[in-house]
C-alpha cells in the first residue's frame, strides 16, 4: 500500500482528492476559480465536508463559470442561502459572487486568473520540504502578499491561511509530505495515479 500524507485519512473520496487532484499543478481559470470559492467556504470547516458538497457546489454555481456567478443576482442569494447542498453563509455565498467579479477583472487586466495567481511564485511550483504534517505552515510569505494583492483586487474570504491552502490545492506548491508517493510524482510532472 502506497504511503500517503496523513490528512486524507482513508476516506475514498478524500484518497481520491489526494491521489489525483491535491498538489497538481493548475493552470485553468475555471479550476483556479473554483479552489479559490471552495477555500473560502472551507474557512473555519474540514475540508472534507467541502469535499462532500463539491458536487452541489458545481450545479449551484454554473460550474464554476465566472461570468454567470458575476451574474447572480439578489435572487439567486436568496436561493443558494436556502440550500442545504452548500455551506449557507451569507458573507461566504456573496464572496463567491464577488470572486467571480473579482475574476473576471483580473482576467481583464493581466490576461487570466492564472497569471495573477501564479506570479506571486514565478510560475514555478515551490517544493516545499515538509518532513510530517507538523511541519507544514498555515500560511507563508507568499500566500500573505496572495492574500493583500487579491483583496486589493476585489476578492473575498482570501486570508493568507485560505491563499495557502489554494496554493497547495492548485499545485502552487507541493507540500505532499517527504514519505509520500504523490510527492515524488508531482515532482516528476506526473498528473495523476
Amino acid at each position: 500500500m502506497a504511503e500517503r500524507c496523513a490528512w486524507c485519512g482513508t476516506d475514498p473520496l478524500y484518497v481520491a482528492y489526494h491521489d489525483t487532484e491535491w498538489g497538481v499543478p493548475s493552470h485553468d481559470d475555471r479550476h483556479l476559480f473554483e479552489m479559490l470559492v471552495l477555500e473560502g467556504a472551507q474557512a473555519g470547516l474540514s475540508w472534507i465536508t467541502i469535499l462532500r458538497k463539491r458536487e452541489h457546489y458545481r450545479r449551484v454555481f454554473a460550474d464554476f463559470d465566472a461570468e454567470r456567478v458575476a451574474r447572480y443576482t439578489d435572487e439567486d442569494v436568496a436561493r443558494l442561502l436556502a440550500d442545504p447542498g452548500i455551506v449557507r453563509n451569507r458573507l461566504k455565498v456573496a464572496s463567491a459572487i464577488a470572486n467571480a467579479r473579482a475574476t473576471l477583472a483580473a482576467q481583464a487586466r493581466f490576461g487570466s486568473l492564472d497569471a495573477l495567481v501564479w506570479r506571486f511564485v514565478e510560475g514555478v511550483p515551490q517544493a516545499g520540504a515538509r518532513r510530517t504534517l507538523a511541519d507544514v505552515p498555515a500560511e507563508t510569505a507568499e500566500s500573505r502578499a496572495m492574500s493583500r494583492e487579491l483583496k486589493r483586487l476585489g476578492f473575498r474570504f482570501v486570508g493568507p491561511t485560505v491563499c495557502y491552502a489554494f496554493m497547495q490545492a492548485v499545485g502552487m506548491v507541493n507540500d505532499h509530505v517527504e514519505g509520500c508517493f504523490r510527492r515524488r510524482e508531482i515532482a516528476a510532472g506526473l498528473s495523476a495515479t
